[in-house]
């Protein structure tokens, strides 16, 4: 059996770290199933709160919200599916 060099072998082992990290990380941004089901309610509750008072769901038109809820997606670092739950609880409120 060869023997690996001392650079081969450092070689693998950071080819090991980075691999784990990467899949680690990848995991991370997978949304967990305690807030996959949180209700539009509760999601407008915990995110739009914690930054400013919110307005009544009747303060907007429906197609409005739509374009609110655009713009706080990425404000607010929402998912897609955060952000069509509140603004679907938010136009179906009205």
């Amino acid at each position: 059996m060869k023997k690996l060099q001392p650079i081969q072998t450092l070689s693998l082992v950071l080819i090991f770290i980075f691999s784990l990290t990467g899949i680690l990380s990848l995991n991370s941004c997978a949304p967990t199933s305690a807030i996959s089901a949180k209700t539009g309610v509760q999601l407008w509750g915990e995110n739009c709160q914690r930054c400013h008072n919110t307005p009544s769901p009747m303060t907007f038109s429906p197609q409005q919200w739509e374009t609110i809820g655009m713009h706080m997606q990425t404000r607010a670092l929402l998912t897609q599916d955060e952000k069509d739950k509140i603004v679907g609880f938010l136009k179906s409120s009205r």
